[in-house]
């Protein structure tokens, strides 16, 4: 019954893309009808067939539309639920599929690791079903076809899924091939834009070297086993050169996908570019699926982790994580800072992820499962609240249509919904109490000071100073979003679109993220149900569960030990009420400090102008100042002078440029010599017959001296 919940999810998908390209067939034919009725002799009659059969293609069209995304919908839930169940019964469940090739047929294998990636796929994929239907309705059907868009969508969502089913490296790879080039045509929609091109071509390219990794690293295992299937790459048995050779495969792979500092280049400019409810499931759900894949290789193909294993995410993912908030924070394009905080967050759970490797191998089993937990913990988290930043950043530049937020402002007045929605995704990511990402970071810190238990003095000095680099990350976020929120919803518009913004009419887009705004807050309050979900999945792939199973209560958290530290949000919550309660009660009892409705305080300038309020760069430019080295600055400031002996400034001109590191350092140099062997490679193209017959000539000469 669980296998069948989860195939349903992935044929819903599948029917969903199949749907919208019946649409494309009916919207062709419905055309072609039209052009036939134009061209018969009774023009009266035949304009009044027209107009009614483009009223009759709108309706069926609408229809057909909404269709697709109630297929998506079910497919969500169908997830959701073939997770719940798997999590809760802590069944593996196995199937053949009589797919592939004739010797190797696809195997399935569906365990408790699987199901709590369904479930994040799920809710994502649910909330997105809510919200598409409205803000799809913005792109003009005859340059942007909607059948293209939920075709892929919908291959896209069930490629994830197989993903996730997959137990051969066969079979894995085709599903996430179906998942790459699936989202390659998503980044490429709208084509028109060079921009949005040469993105697409960028994430394609990544995603194919990716890929080959991936299947260089099964290709390891399969090479000391005779099969393909992960039972047999189970039993593989490397030395621990070979070892390591597979996990640095899987970890460039994986990691590529992943968006890890430093192959993450691929995510701030893919994720601006595609449809905004894409990017939400680009940066909550596919990131988190290669999560997945390096999960599912390290901890359960390899099986033995070394502690240099660890050692190696935990330094890649403190880079990434603070890498990633401060190249956040120097974004002024929504979606682009967006894609810079999945690149923090995801360096997060490196980290945590390399604490578990590091204290399984020194026999700390158990505070390698809170490690473990706390990284799966945070993926979910982070699954919630990027998808719900993305799809307000999406209702924002559909109401606006701006991306960049120093053209913003004043939208808290404008769009009050909106607002609240948005300042909860952004105190969620920022790890304030009360919310979700506080309490998977807090438990990240839990697992990093448990170092006392570690002999080695290198690893005893190397995890403080990542804890450190931990709490600054979640400080610079903080910063960061107080940034975001700031100049987009407070002070004053900015620019006319953001003048005359309004809140959106259609319920759905407001109705897909507060969804995730409400579980946000949920898990946040209560977020026993789901560590309970995350321990089950440690003890089947760890074979431990954490340190204290008695503390894990609805009303107390204290995952080693209630001696050392714990946490009660439901009691954090009464005592935020309270003190809530008593300032309002305190403030309305005297008239004069009474609430009230007033002009913004001016200073007594006589009266404020969009001009006279921070800007994105004003506002980081301490940041800008301590950290200078991060970047590649390029600020220049210029001013036209005039009067006597040019001793008046006229006007200023400020420009500011800040580039990433990876580019010239490692990007640039990698296509200045791919650019080079292409010129001589291209040297042997001369046109003249004879020079072509002699290369034939040698390689036949070459072959048979080499087959004799």
């Amino acid at each position: 019954m669980i296998l069948v919940l989860a195939y349903c999810a992935v044929l819903l998908s599948f029917a969903s893309g199949l749907l919208a390209l019946m649409m494309h067939q009916r919207h062709n034919f419905l055309a072609l009808s039209q052009y036939g009725l134009k061209k018969s002799p009774d023009s009266h009659r035949n304009d009044e067939l027209v107009i009614d059969s483009s009223l009759e293609e709108k309706r069926f069209l609408i229809l057909l539309r909404q269709a697709v995304f109630v297929l998506l919908g079910l497919s969500g839930i169908f997830a959701v639920l073939a997770g719940l169940s798997v999590l809760i019964s802590k069944e593996v469940v196995t199937d053949q599929i009589s797919l592939g090739l004739p010797w190797l047929p696809w195997h399935v294998r569906f365990d408790c690791l699987s199901g709590f990636f369904f479930l994040i796929v799920g809710i994502a994929v649910s909330a997105v079903s809510l919200y598409g239907p409205g803000y799809v309705n913005s792109y003009d059907e005859s340059q942007h076809p909607f059948a293209v868009l939920g075709l892929f969508t919908g291959l896209f969502v069930a490629g994830m899924l197989l993903v996730l089913l997959a137990d051969d490296a066969f079979f894995f790879m085709i599903a996430w091939e179906l998942m790459s080039v699936a989202s390659y045509f998503l980044v490429a929609f709208q084509h028109e834009n060079s921009a949005n091109r040469r993105a697409a071509f960028l994430y394609l390219l990544m995603a194919e070297v990716g890929a080959l990794a991936i299947i260089l690293g099964f290709g390891v295992l399969a090479s000391f086993t005779d099969g393909f299937t992960f039972d047999a790459l189970r039993e593989a048995k490397l030395s621990s050169t070979w070892a390591s050779i597979a996990f640095v495969l899987a970890l460039l792979g994986f990691g590529m996908k992943a968006g890890i500092v430093p192959v993450h280049v691929w995510l701030p400019e893919a994720h601006p570019v595609a449809p905004s409810h894409i990017s939400a499931l680009m940066s909550g759900v596919m990131l988190k699926v290669a999560l997945y894949g390096l999960i599912r290789f390290c901890f359960d193909l390899l099986g033995d982790v070394h502690w240099q294993w660890g050692v190696v995410l935990l330094i890649l993912g403190t880079i990434s994580a603070l890498g990633g908030i401060l190249y956040a924070m120097m974004q002024t394009n929504l979606k682009r800072l967006l894609a810079y905080s999945s690149v923090e967050n995801i360096g997060i759970i490196f980290m945590v992820l390399g604490l578990s490797m590091i204290f399984m191998a020194n026999g700390q089993p158990q505070l390698a499962a809170l490690g473990f937990l706390a990284a799966l913990f945070h993926a979910f988290n982070h699954a919630l609240f990027k998808n719900l930043l993305f799809l307000g950043a999406g209702i924002i530049q559909h109401q606006t249509h701006e991306l960049n937020i120093d053209m913003m402002g004043g939208l808290i007045k404008k769009m009050p919904k909106t607002s609240v929605l948005f300042l909860i995704g952004c105190m969620s990511i920022s790890s304030l109490p009360l919310f979700n990402g506080f309490v998977s970071e807090w438990l990240a810190f839990q697992t990093a000071l448990q170092v006392d238990v570690l002999d080695n003095g290198v690893l005893r000095s190397l995890i403080p100073v990542a804890a450190a680099a931990l709490a600054l990350t979640a400080a610079l976020a903080a910063a960061c979003f107080v940034k975001v929120f700031g100049l987009i919803f407070l002070g004053q518009p900015r620019s006319h679109h953001s003048e005359k913004a309004h809140e959106v009419q259609d319920k759905g887009m407001l109705a897909g993220p507060a969804l995730l705004a409400s579980l946000c807050f949920l898990f946040g309050i209560f977020p026993g149900p789901v560590i309970s979900l995350i321990n089950g999945v440690s003890g089947q792939l760890l074979g431990e569960t954490l340190p204290n199973d008695a503390a894990l209560g609805w009303l107390w958290l204290a995952p080693v030990s209630a001696n050392q530290a714990s946490y009660a949000p439901p009691l954090v919550l009464i005592g935020a009420l309270i003190a809530g309660c008593i300032s309002f009660w305190y403030l309305r009892r005297n008239p004069a400090t009474a609430l009230r409705t007033a002009e913004t305080w001016d200073c007594g300038f006589g009266g404020l102008t969009p001009r006279m309020q921070y800007s994105s760069s004003a506002f980081t430019m301490p940041f800008r100042r301590i950290f200078a080295k991060v970047w590649i600055i390029d600020e220049q400031i210029d001013k036209d002078m005039h009067g006597a002996m040019n001793q008046d400034v006229a006007a200023v001109h400020y420009q500011l440029q800040i580039q990433d590191h990876s580019w010239p350092r490692l990007y640039e140099p990698i296509e200045r010599g791919v650019n080079a062997l292409a010129k001589l490679v291209g040297r042997i193209q001369t046109g003249n017959i004879r020079l072509y017959l002699s290369y034939s000539l040698a390689t036949l000469l070459l072959l048979l001296w080499v087959i004799s």
